[in-house]
Order: C-alpha cells, then structure tokens, then sequence
C-alpha cells in the first residue's frame, strides 16, 4: 500500500475530525442553503484505501445525511470513483506555504455538471476554509463556502462514537457555536 503520509503530506496534515458548516449560494450570490457538517478524514495504516472520508450533515430542520468517500491513489493525486462523484483531489506545488489543495470531480452520470475545490488549511492546522464552484455546460450554477475547524486526530474514537449514537438511535452533536452551524 502506498504510504501517503509520505506522498502527499499535506492531505496527511487534515487527518482528524473537522467541524463546520457548509453554505450554498446560487448564481445571483443569494444563499440557497446551509448546514452543519463534521467530517473524518482518515488516512488508514491499512486497507484498500490510503484515503477515506466521511462526511456527516446536519440541516437546522433536523434532517442528516452521511456520504462516504474512499479514495484510490496514483500518479500523485488521490481519485475517488463511486455512485456519487468521480475525480481527484491533489496538493498545489506552486503554494510555497503548502496550504493549498484542489479538488475536481464531477457528478456520476452527469457530465454537463462539474466542480472545482480549494482547500486552505491554517499554519497551525486548526482551521480550514474551502470553496466549491459548481460549474453546468460552462456556467457558475452554485457556489459553496465552508468554514470548518479541527476537533481532534482521533477519528477512530469518533468515528465509534458516531456508529454507536446511530446504533443507539440518537445523535451527536457537532458544529455548534457562530459560523459553525450552532
């Protein structure tokens, strides 16, 4: 298995768990939507995959949603091949500061649909901020803006603990607080 630790440092660097929200603007730039999110993202020590992220929703009217993303790897990007998006996301070289990652993938079964991704992670790897651009047949459709902030590496304690709350029929609590989705 690849070490992509080694490979990709800088995707090694957002391992953990990460809260925030996501909000969504349209083309006119008026918000369409908004939501809670925590995400794991794991860099496994073994498997099939080097790369695996799950991303878990929360809507103020209750509504969740959980979308998985295991991720392959080659030729310096990981790739992501499943019923929901396929594409890549990969560290940008020319940020001398080593803070910037890309993402493009499109939606499974909709090529007039795609999307490009910026990651910025701070120095100290405590926050993030992410921009989405949706793009339909050449036109800016959708716009999301993400602040998230890190709540721990240790994905596999929460990782437990959200599987047994769903288990169990309850909820964890996550975002929470201003900008956070609280």
């Amino acid at each position: 298995m690849t070490d992509i630790r080694r490979e990709m440092p800088l995707l090694a660097r957002h391992e953990g768990v990460w809260d925030g929200v996501y909000s969504y603007f349209n083309a006119a730039n008026e918000k369409v939507d908004e939501h809670a999110s925590r995400l794991l993202c794991r860099v496994p020590d073994g498997g099939d995959f080097p790369y695996h992220q799950t991303n878990h929703y929360r809507w103020p009217d209750g509504r969740t949603e959980i979308r998985d993303f295991p991720a392959t790897y080659r030729d310096g990007r990981i790739w992501w091949d499943n019923e929901l998006i396929q594409g890549w996301a990969a560290e940008v070289p020319l940020d001398e500061f080593n803070r910037t990652m890309m993402l493009y993938w499109q939606r499974t079964g909709d090529p007039t649909l795609y999307l490009y991704e910026q990651i910025q992670i701070s120095d100290d790897g405590q926050n993030r901020c992410r921009t989405w651009h949706w793009i339909r047949n050449g036109m800016l459709e959708t716009r999301t803006a993400i602040q998230e902030r890190f709540v721990t590496k240790d994905w596999r304690g929460v990782d437990a603990e959200m599987q047994a709350a769903a288990s169990e029929g309850r909820q964890v609590p996550f975002g929470g607080g201003p900008g956070f989705g609280g």
